[in-house]
């Protein structure tokens, strides 16, 4: 175990009974932080105890943090990704003082990059949406450079409220860069502060502060992200940076809308979520009613209330006008491309539409997981099962810890069964049961692949679930509403049906 000494009357140091130098900031720092080795200490509180009575920037505590970690080890200090930091020093560790991950993802030639949750310094829990929303946005729009590989925020939220070492976050994510900063607000004003993280060494490579106000929301998310390009690769600012902006609406009542919208029909895990989401989205286009964004999460909204049975058929196809609309203005939001893109072809069975959609917003977007996840199972509804793979997998390589994962393992189930390969889409089909049980599709799915081995009643068990979740199912209905055309997936449905008791009408 490290032993650490701090002698307060003469403001000394020593380390295995080493002396440390360190200035009088970083020794202020450091005796606050190992008083209370047992929580974190947020950003706002040490800036407040340590430099007490004077406006600093958040860049002064950051070289601090990193000067003590150069003197103590870089695991002597944790930083939780929204918060703040906790003093970790003698953790326990490995013998190589790391966790050992053998799965880990290679990091890719191009520059990588993670943009981890950002601290919330406004004062006031009730604005940790608006953080939220400003890191999707800055993520979106770097992921909008193709010449940078950006890990998904659906990952990098998970890593919110927990104790991480830099190092450790890029090894699990596969990515040479981290994003990290936080968000003060006084009155109407904002100030986003920022710096990018070499993750295998901690180096800070490059930091910035900016200034506005509310109003100016979406200059300042083009300002971050402009700037993060400059400092990774200079060499592409001006050919790749321009085409990180793009306000998705001038109301900022209806962004707010969205926003608050956004993770309720993301993950449809209840009714009621559902309704919310589309409560505020609905408002949202009252204020804006060209709202591009506002209108694709309808969308998406509609295709989750079907995917989980929340809803019939029928109904969840009451928004195809509507994605109609957002192909007609022939926008180049490659989310909103994505999402209506999809639901063109899950509930308008319009797979041609729907594909040609996602393709432009992979072009315009090639590192979305969500456009991935999406696209392959378009793929799989038009039986090109190889592509559907490809693209599913690379959304799980782009987002692991996404909270759809299941969609996406579930996806490559799907393929799997359409390909003849049943034993191993049933092993996929069993992973995305544990991941994202809500989605009805991995049941249906199931059903079939346990029949088809001779699983009689592990088939009987999942048809038992499926009839609690749509009483009015009958074969009629599964032919009616399938987006696949699959040949032998459709057979071994309509066999497991019959088989399990379901009528034909």
């Amino acid at each position: 175990m490290t032993a650490l000494q701090i002698n307060d009357s003469n403001r000394s140091v020593t380390l295995d009974g080493q002396p440390v130098t360190l200035g009088a900031r970083a020794f202020d720092v450091l005796a606050y932080l190992a008083e209370q080795p047992d929580r974190v200490i947020t950003k706002e509180e040490l800036l407040d105890h340590v430099w007490s009575g004077v406006l600093v920037e958040e860049s002064n505590l950051t070289v601090q943090i990193a000067g003590l970690r150069k003197a103590l080890g870089k695991d002597a200090i944790k930083t939780v990704p929204g918060i703040g930091y906790k003093f970790t020093l003698g953790a326990r560790t490995d013998e190589k003082g790391v966790a050992a991950n053998k799965d880990a993802p290679i990091v890719p030639s191009i520059p990588s990059l993670a943009v981890l949750p950002f601290a919330n310094l406004t004062g006031s829990d009730d604005n940790g949406y608006m953080v939220d929303g400003i890191v999707n946005e800055v993520t979106s729009a770097l992921a909008r450079v193709s010449s940078f590989f950006v890990i998904s925020n659906t990952s990098t939220f998970t890593y919110r409220g927990k104790a991480v070492d830099l190092a450790q976050v890029g090894r699990d994510l596969g990515v040479r860069y981290i994003l990290e900063g936080s968000i003060q607000k006084a009155g109407n004003r904002l100030r986003i502060f920022t710096q990018l993280i070499e993750a295998k060494t901690a180096r800070m490579i490059w930091h910035d502060r900016f200034d506005g106000s509310a109003e100016d929301i979406f200059d300042l998310q083009d300002s971050v992200a402009e700037s993060v390009a400059a400092a990774i690769e200079p060499k592409l600012i001006w050919a790749e940076a321009a085409r990180a902006r793009a306000k998705p609406t001038e109301n900022l009542r209806a962004y707010d809308l969205c926003m608050k919208a956004a993770p309720l029909v993301y993950r449809q895990n209840s009714l009621a979520n559902l309704e919310d989401g589309l409560g505020l989205l609905r408002e949202a286009l009252i204020l804006d009613s060209n709202y591009t964004y506002a209108k694709a999460l309808i969308c998406y909204a509609h295709t989750g209330a079907f995917a989980a049975r929340w809803w019939p058929f029928e109904k969840a196809q009451a928004a195809l006008p509507l994605a109609h609309e957002v192909l007609d203005i022939n926008s180049d939001d490659p989310l909103a491309l994505c999402y209506v893109g999809h639901y063109i072809a899950y509930m308008g069975h319009d797979t041609n539409t729907g594909l040609t959609a996602l393709k432009r917003a992979h072009s315009l977007n090639p590192n979305s997981a969500n456009i991935e996840m999406l696209l392959g199972w378009v793929y799989n509804y038009i039986d090109q099962s190889d592509l559907a793979i490809e693209h599913l997998r690379r959304a799980i390589r782009i987002s692991p810890l996404h909270p759809q994962v299941g969609i996406m393992t579930s996806g490559i189930g799907n393929a799997l069964f359409q390909k003849g390969e049943i034993e191993e889409a049933t092993k996929y089909y069993e992973q995305a049961l544990t991941e994202y049980p809500e989605f009805a599709t991995i049941q249906l799915g199931l059903m079939g692949c346990y029949w088809k081995v001779g699983e009689f009643e592990k088939s009987a068990q999942m048809a038992q679930w499926f009839r609690q979740k749509v009483p009015d199912m009958s074969i009629a209905l599964f032919q009616r509403t399938r987006p696949q055309n699959s040949q032998s997936y459709r057979d071994a449905v309509i066999a497991a049906l019959r088989a399990n008791g379901f009528p034909e009408d």
